[in-house]
Protein backbone atom coordinates (compact mmCIF):
# COMPACT_ATOMS: atom_id res chain seq x y z
CA UNK A 1 0.00 0.00 0.00
CA UNK A 2 1.33 3.30 -1.38
CA UNK A 3 2.46 5.70 1.80
CA UNK A 4 1.41 8.99 0.74
CA UNK A 5 3.24 10.71 3.20
CA UNK A 6 6.58 9.76 2.27
CA UNK A 7 7.70 13.24 1.13
CA UNK A 8 7.06 14.29 5.13
CA UNK A 9 10.32 12.17 5.38
CA UNK A 10 12.24 14.63 2.68
CA UNK A 11 11.08 17.47 4.94
CA UNK A 12 12.50 16.70 7.85
CA UNK A 13 15.39 16.05 6.99
CA UNK A 14 15.42 19.13 5.23
CA UNK A 15 14.66 20.89 9.07
CA UNK A 16 17.53 18.48 10.16
CA UNK A 17 19.82 19.88 7.79
CA UNK A 18 18.90 23.40 8.40
CA UNK A 19 19.27 23.13 12.29
CA UNK A 20 15.25 23.69 12.39
CA UNK A 21 14.12 20.31 13.67
CA UNK A 22 13.48 19.66 17.62
CA UNK A 23 12.53 16.58 19.65
CA UNK A 24 9.99 16.84 22.51
CA UNK A 25 12.13 17.09 25.45
CA UNK A 26 10.05 15.07 28.43
CA UNK A 27 9.37 16.57 31.81
CA UNK A 28 9.36 13.83 34.40
CA UNK A 29 8.59 16.11 37.43
CA UNK A 30 6.40 19.26 38.71
CA UNK A 31 7.16 22.47 36.37
CA UNK A 32 9.74 24.11 38.92
CA UNK A 33 12.49 25.94 38.82
CA UNK A 34 15.27 22.60 39.15
CA UNK A 35 12.82 19.90 36.99
CA UNK A 36 13.82 16.35 35.50
CA UNK A 37 13.82 16.88 31.88
CA UNK A 38 14.70 13.68 29.94
CA UNK A 39 15.68 11.84 32.74
CA UNK A 40 17.92 14.45 34.24
CA UNK A 41 17.64 17.15 36.99
CA UNK A 42 18.62 20.35 35.53
CA UNK A 43 17.63 23.88 36.71
CA UNK A 44 14.79 24.74 34.41
CA UNK A 45 14.89 28.15 32.51
CA UNK A 46 12.25 27.55 29.50
CA UNK A 47 9.07 27.61 31.73
CA UNK A 48 6.29 29.95 31.86
CA UNK A 49 5.65 29.14 35.22
CA UNK A 50 6.64 32.95 36.06
CA UNK A 51 5.19 33.09 40.29
CA UNK A 52 5.76 29.05 40.53
CA UNK A 53 1.54 28.83 41.18
CA UNK A 54 1.59 25.43 39.10
CA UNK A 55 2.46 24.00 41.97
CA UNK A 56 1.03 25.66 44.88
CA UNK A 57 -0.68 23.90 47.48
CA UNK A 58 -3.47 25.96 47.07
CA UNK A 59 -3.67 25.59 43.23
CA UNK A 60 -3.43 21.66 43.72
CA UNK A 61 -6.45 21.35 46.67
CA UNK A 62 -8.61 23.94 45.05
CA UNK A 63 -8.55 21.21 41.29
CA UNK A 64 -9.16 18.30 43.51
CA UNK A 65 -12.31 19.62 45.30
CA UNK A 66 -13.35 21.30 42.41
CA UNK A 67 -13.32 17.60 40.55
CA UNK A 68 -14.77 16.01 43.50
CA UNK A 69 -17.76 18.21 43.94
CA UNK A 70 -18.29 19.11 39.73
CA UNK A 71 -16.72 16.01 38.34
CA UNK A 72 -13.69 15.88 35.60
CA UNK A 73 -15.05 17.74 32.50
CA UNK A 74 -18.02 19.87 31.93
CA UNK A 75 -19.48 17.57 29.63
CA UNK A 76 -20.51 20.14 27.03
CA UNK A 77 -19.82 23.41 25.31
CA UNK A 78 -20.62 26.95 27.46
CA UNK A 79 -23.63 27.52 25.29
CA UNK A 80 -25.61 24.04 25.83
CA UNK A 81 -25.18 22.63 29.25
CA UNK A 82 -21.24 23.13 30.17
CA UNK A 83 -21.27 26.56 31.74
CA UNK A 84 -21.00 25.72 34.85
CA UNK A 85 -21.08 27.76 38.24
CA UNK A 86 -17.24 27.90 38.60
CA UNK A 87 -16.94 29.50 35.18
CA UNK A 88 -18.99 32.05 36.15
CA UNK A 89 -16.93 32.37 39.37
CA UNK A 90 -14.05 32.63 37.58
CA UNK A 91 -14.94 35.24 35.14
CA UNK A 92 -16.41 37.34 38.20
CA UNK A 93 -13.03 36.99 39.86
CA UNK A 94 -10.92 37.65 36.97
CA UNK A 95 -12.87 40.76 36.23
CA UNK A 96 -12.46 42.43 39.52
CA UNK A 97 -8.78 41.73 39.48
CA UNK A 98 -8.57 43.02 35.95
CA UNK A 99 -10.54 46.08 36.70
CA UNK A 100 -13.34 45.32 33.88
CA UNK A 101 -16.39 45.19 33.54
CA UNK A 102 -16.79 42.02 32.39
CA UNK A 103 -14.40 38.65 31.48
CA UNK A 104 -14.68 35.81 29.42
CA UNK A 105 -12.99 32.64 29.89
CA UNK A 106 -11.89 30.29 26.65
CA UNK A 107 -10.11 27.39 26.73
CA UNK A 108 -6.66 28.94 25.90
CA UNK A 109 -4.62 32.00 25.02
CA UNK A 110 -4.51 30.70 21.39
CA UNK A 111 -7.95 30.25 20.99
CA UNK A 112 -9.05 33.70 22.67
CA UNK A 113 -7.25 35.46 20.07
CA UNK A 114 -8.60 32.71 17.32
CA UNK A 115 -12.09 33.57 18.75
CA UNK A 116 -11.75 37.29 19.33
CA UNK A 117 -10.22 38.75 16.41
CA UNK A 118 -12.36 37.67 13.37
CA UNK A 119 -15.91 37.94 15.72
CA UNK A 120 -14.88 41.86 16.10
CA UNK A 121 -13.74 42.64 12.69
CA UNK A 122 -15.49 41.59 8.94
CA UNK A 123 -15.30 42.29 5.63
CA UNK A 124 -14.63 45.78 5.13
CA UNK A 125 -12.81 46.31 8.18
CA UNK A 126 -8.70 46.78 8.19
CA UNK A 127 -6.36 45.25 11.25
CA UNK A 128 -3.04 47.40 12.00
CA UNK A 129 -0.70 44.41 13.90
CA UNK A 130 2.77 44.71 14.95
CA UNK A 131 4.89 42.67 13.13
CA UNK A 132 6.49 40.75 15.65
CA UNK A 133 2.71 39.73 16.98
CA UNK A 134 2.50 36.25 18.26
CA UNK A 135 1.24 33.60 15.93
CA UNK A 136 -1.60 33.22 17.81
CA UNK A 137 -2.67 36.88 16.51
CA UNK A 138 -1.23 36.10 13.37
CA UNK A 139 -3.93 33.41 12.85
CA UNK A 140 -6.93 35.21 14.04
CA UNK A 141 -5.63 37.92 11.62
CA UNK A 142 -5.78 35.14 9.05
CA UNK A 143 -9.23 33.65 9.97
CA UNK A 144 -11.10 37.28 9.82
CA UNK A 145 -12.53 38.71 6.33
CA UNK A 146 -10.67 42.32 7.53
CA UNK A 147 -7.26 43.61 5.67
CA UNK A 148 -4.42 43.14 7.73
CA UNK A 149 -1.79 45.45 7.58
CA UNK A 150 1.57 45.80 9.73
CA UNK A 151 3.59 48.03 11.47
CA UNK A 152 7.30 48.15 12.18
CA UNK A 153 7.56 46.60 15.62
CA UNK A 154 6.88 49.02 18.13
CA UNK A 155 7.53 52.13 15.43
CA UNK A 156 5.16 54.44 16.59
CA UNK A 157 5.79 56.60 13.12
CA UNK A 158 5.47 53.95 10.94
CA UNK A 159 1.92 52.83 12.97
CA UNK A 160 0.75 56.28 12.40
CA UNK A 161 2.00 56.34 8.93
CA UNK A 162 -0.20 53.06 8.21
CA UNK A 163 -3.34 54.82 10.24
CA UNK A 164 -3.60 57.77 7.72
CA UNK A 165 -3.23 55.16 5.19
CA UNK A 166 -6.30 53.22 6.37
CA UNK A 167 -9.34 55.52 4.96
CA UNK A 168 -12.79 54.04 3.87
CA UNK A 169 -12.83 50.83 5.93
CA UNK A 170 -16.23 50.73 8.35
CA UNK A 171 -13.54 49.87 11.34
CA UNK A 172 -9.83 50.39 12.11
CA UNK A 173 -8.05 48.30 14.88
CA UNK A 174 -4.78 48.03 16.24
CA UNK A 175 -3.91 44.73 17.81
CA UNK A 176 -0.48 44.77 20.05
CA UNK A 177 1.11 41.74 22.18
CA UNK A 178 1.86 43.50 25.97
CA UNK A 179 5.03 41.54 26.59
CA UNK A 180 6.59 40.27 23.32
CA UNK A 181 6.96 36.73 23.89
CA UNK A 182 10.26 36.07 21.94
CA UNK A 183 12.37 39.48 22.96
CA UNK A 184 10.92 40.33 26.18
CA UNK A 185 10.63 44.02 25.36
CA UNK A 186 7.12 45.90 26.51
CA UNK A 187 4.36 47.53 24.22
CA UNK A 188 4.57 51.32 23.61
CA UNK A 189 0.92 51.11 24.57
CA UNK A 190 0.40 54.81 26.18
CA UNK A 191 1.30 55.66 22.67
CA UNK A 192 -0.55 52.88 20.86
CA UNK A 193 -3.79 54.34 22.90
CA UNK A 194 -3.31 57.99 21.60
CA UNK A 195 -3.05 56.80 18.23
CA UNK A 196 -5.93 54.58 18.51
CA UNK A 197 -7.94 57.52 20.32
CA UNK A 198 -6.41 60.47 17.61
CA UNK A 199 -7.63 58.21 14.02
CA UNK A 200 -10.76 56.14 16.08
CA UNK A 201 -9.38 52.37 16.29
CA UNK A 202 -10.44 49.82 18.65
CA UNK A 203 -7.51 48.82 20.54
CA UNK A 204 -6.32 45.17 21.45
CA UNK A 205 -3.80 44.00 23.65
CA UNK A 206 -2.75 40.58 24.14
CA UNK A 207 -1.19 40.16 27.46
CA UNK A 208 -0.06 36.76 27.86
CA UNK A 209 3.18 37.42 28.82
CA UNK A 210 1.98 40.67 30.95
CA UNK A 211 -0.57 38.93 32.88
CA UNK A 212 1.14 37.62 36.38
CA UNK A 213 3.89 40.32 35.45
CA UNK A 214 3.32 43.73 34.62
CA UNK A 215 0.85 45.87 37.00
CA UNK A 216 0.21 45.94 40.76
CA UNK A 217 0.34 41.56 41.66
CA UNK A 218 0.56 41.37 37.65
CA UNK A 219 -2.63 42.99 36.82
CA UNK A 220 -0.60 43.50 33.56
CA UNK A 221 -0.15 45.86 30.99
CA UNK A 222 -3.15 47.90 31.22
CA UNK A 223 -3.19 48.66 35.07
CA UNK A 224 1.02 49.08 33.85
CA UNK A 225 0.34 51.86 32.25
CA UNK A 226 -2.83 52.96 33.51
CA UNK A 227 -4.56 52.76 30.93
CA UNK A 228 -7.89 51.67 32.58
CA UNK A 229 -11.27 52.60 30.27
CA UNK A 230 -8.76 53.16 27.55
CA UNK A 231 -8.34 49.82 26.00
CA UNK A 232 -11.14 48.21 24.41
CA UNK A 233 -9.83 44.50 24.48
CA UNK A 234 -7.55 42.71 26.60
CA UNK A 235 -6.51 39.32 26.04
CA UNK A 236 -4.79 36.65 28.75
CA UNK A 237 -3.60 33.71 29.81
CA UNK A 238 -4.35 31.32 32.39
CA UNK A 239 -1.46 28.87 31.30
CA UNK A 240 1.68 31.11 32.17
CA UNK A 241 2.16 33.12 35.44
CA UNK A 242 -1.56 32.09 36.33
CA UNK A 243 0.03 28.26 36.75
CA UNK A 244 -3.07 26.61 34.74
CA UNK A 245 -4.07 26.26 31.30
CA UNK A 246 -6.76 28.97 29.87
CA UNK A 247 -7.20 32.29 28.14
CA UNK A 248 -9.80 34.52 28.69
CA UNK A 249 -10.98 38.34 26.89
CA UNK A 250 -11.24 41.33 29.42
CA UNK A 251 -13.39 44.62 28.70
CA UNK A 252 -17.00 46.16 28.21
CA UNK A 253 -19.85 43.56 29.13
CA UNK A 254 -21.31 43.99 25.50
CA UNK A 255 -18.22 42.52 24.50
CA UNK A 256 -18.65 39.79 26.22
CA UNK A 257 -22.44 39.43 25.73
CA UNK A 258 -21.59 39.42 21.79
CA UNK A 259 -18.68 37.04 21.66
CA UNK A 260 -20.82 34.07 23.90
CA UNK A 261 -22.96 34.73 20.41
CA UNK A 262 -20.07 34.58 17.54
CA UNK A 263 -16.78 33.41 19.35
CA UNK A 264 -16.45 29.99 17.70
CA UNK A 265 -13.94 27.91 20.31
CA UNK A 266 -16.56 29.17 22.80
CA UNK A 267 -19.47 27.80 20.71
CA UNK A 268 -17.78 25.04 19.37
CA UNK A 269 -15.31 23.77 21.95
CA UNK A 270 -16.19 21.97 25.41
CA UNK A 271 -15.51 24.36 28.46
CA UNK A 272 -12.53 24.23 30.70
CA UNK A 273 -12.87 21.17 34.06
CA UNK A 274 -14.09 22.49 37.02
CA UNK A 275 -10.60 21.15 38.53
CA UNK A 276 -8.91 23.83 36.08
CA UNK A 277 -11.59 26.87 36.92
CA UNK A 278 -11.11 25.76 40.37
CA UNK A 279 -7.50 26.57 40.51
CA UNK A 280 -7.41 29.94 38.46
CA UNK A 281 -9.61 31.21 40.87
CA UNK A 282 -6.87 29.82 44.04
CA UNK A 283 -4.20 31.87 41.88
CA UNK A 284 -6.26 35.00 41.51
CA UNK A 285 -7.45 35.18 45.08
CA UNK A 286 -3.41 34.68 46.00
CA UNK A 287 -2.31 37.23 43.49
CA UNK A 288 -5.03 39.66 44.90
CA UNK A 289 -3.89 39.56 48.02
CA UNK A 290 0.00 39.18 47.95
CA UNK A 291 2.90 41.03 46.00
CA UNK A 292 5.85 38.72 47.28
CA UNK A 293 5.24 36.48 44.21
CA UNK A 294 5.69 39.47 41.54
CA UNK A 295 8.46 41.36 44.01
CA UNK A 296 10.29 37.75 44.00
CA UNK A 297 10.02 37.28 40.12
CA UNK A 298 11.54 40.74 39.27
CA UNK A 299 14.09 40.51 41.81
CA UNK A 300 15.30 37.49 40.27
CA UNK A 301 14.80 39.12 36.73
CA UNK A 302 16.97 41.92 37.13
CA UNK A 303 19.75 39.97 39.08
CA UNK A 304 20.28 37.29 36.32
CA UNK A 305 19.47 40.04 32.99
CA UNK A 306 22.17 42.75 34.34
CA UNK A 307 24.73 38.97 35.36
CA UNK A 308 24.17 37.98 31.71
CA UNK A 309 25.00 41.54 30.27
CA UNK A 310 27.90 42.05 32.17
CA UNK A 311 29.57 38.51 30.95
CA UNK A 312 28.79 40.18 27.13
CA UNK A 313 26.07 37.96 26.22
CA UNK A 314 23.27 39.71 23.40
CA UNK A 315 20.32 40.14 25.24
CA UNK A 316 18.48 42.32 22.91
CA UNK A 317 16.06 44.75 24.27
CA UNK A 318 14.45 42.77 26.56
CA UNK A 319 12.39 44.56 29.56
CA UNK A 320 10.66 41.62 31.77
CA UNK A 321 11.55 38.30 32.67
CA UNK A 322 11.98 36.95 29.28
CA UNK A 323 15.79 37.30 28.49
CA UNK A 324 17.02 36.10 24.97
CA UNK A 325 20.64 34.96 24.46
CA UNK A 326 21.00 35.78 21.30
CA UNK A 327 23.53 34.10 18.96
CA UNK A 328 22.44 34.62 15.09
CA UNK A 329 23.15 31.04 13.77
CA UNK A 330 20.03 27.95 14.08
CA UNK A 331 23.18 25.45 14.48
CA UNK A 332 24.75 27.79 17.59
CA UNK A 333 21.73 28.00 19.41
CA UNK A 334 20.93 24.40 19.25
CA UNK A 335 24.47 24.00 20.48
CA UNK A 336 24.06 26.76 23.28
CA UNK A 337 20.99 24.88 24.73
CA UNK A 338 22.64 21.15 24.33
CA UNK A 339 25.83 22.39 26.16
CA UNK A 340 23.77 24.07 28.62
CA UNK A 341 21.90 20.69 29.61
CA UNK A 342 25.19 18.81 29.63
CA UNK A 343 25.87 21.29 32.37
CA UNK A 344 22.82 20.71 34.32
CA UNK A 345 20.54 23.73 32.93
CA UNK A 346 17.59 23.93 30.72
CA UNK A 347 17.27 26.83 28.25
CA UNK A 348 15.68 25.99 24.69
CA UNK A 349 16.93 26.70 21.50
CA UNK A 350 14.81 29.46 19.57
CA UNK A 351 15.04 29.07 15.89
CA UNK A 352 12.96 30.44 12.85
CA UNK A 353 10.26 29.88 12.01
CA UNK A 354 9.44 30.77 15.93
CA UNK A 355 11.70 33.88 15.23
CA UNK A 356 13.41 35.39 11.98
CA UNK A 357 15.83 34.02 10.17
CA UNK A 358 19.44 35.10 11.71
CA UNK A 359 17.93 35.85 14.94
CA UNK A 360 18.48 32.46 16.58
CA UNK A 361 18.51 32.19 20.18
CA UNK A 362 18.06 30.49 23.41
CA UNK A 363 15.57 32.39 25.26
CA UNK A 364 15.20 32.22 29.25
CA UNK A 365 13.01 32.98 32.02
CA UNK A 366 13.54 33.34 35.47
CA UNK A 367 10.65 32.85 38.21
CA UNK A 368 9.83 33.69 41.80
CA UNK A 369 10.74 30.08 42.63
CA UNK A 370 14.37 30.45 41.55
CA UNK A 371 16.67 30.68 44.44
CA UNK A 372 19.78 32.54 43.91
CA UNK A 373 21.63 29.55 43.99
CA UNK A 374 19.48 28.22 41.48
CA UNK A 375 20.11 31.35 38.87
CA UNK A 376 24.34 31.25 39.96
CA UNK A 377 24.46 27.89 39.17
CA UNK A 378 22.90 28.59 36.01
CA UNK A 379 25.16 31.75 34.80
CA UNK A 380 28.21 29.99 35.83
CA UNK A 381 26.93 27.49 33.21
CA UNK A 382 26.14 30.08 30.77
CA UNK A 383 29.70 31.53 31.17
CA UNK A 384 31.54 28.29 30.97
CA UNK A 385 29.10 27.45 27.56
CA UNK A 386 29.47 30.68 25.99
CA UNK A 387 33.42 30.92 26.20
CA UNK A 388 33.42 27.33 24.92
CA UNK A 389 31.45 28.32 21.87
CA UNK A 390 33.36 31.47 21.02
CA UNK A 391 29.76 33.61 22.23
CA UNK A 392 31.81 35.60 24.66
Amino acid sequence: MANQLEFLKERIAELKEQGLYHDLKVLGSPQGARAVINGKEVINLSSNNYLGLANHPKLKEAAIEATKKYGAGAGAVRTIIGNMSIHEELERKLAEFKGAEAVLVFQSGFTANMGTIPALVDEGDVIISDELNHASIIDGCRLSKAEVKRYKHSDMKDLEEVLKSCTGYNHKMIITDGVFSMDGDIARLPEIVELAEKYGAITYVDDAHASGVLGRSGRGSVDHFNLHGRVDVQIGTLSKAIGVVGGYVAGRKELKDYLIQRGRPLLFSTAPTPGVAAACIAAIDILSSDTSYTDKLWDNTRYFKAALKEMGFNTGNSETPITPVIVGDSKLANALSDNLFEEGVFAQSIVYPTVPMGRARVRTIVTADHTKEDLDFALKAFERVGKRLNII
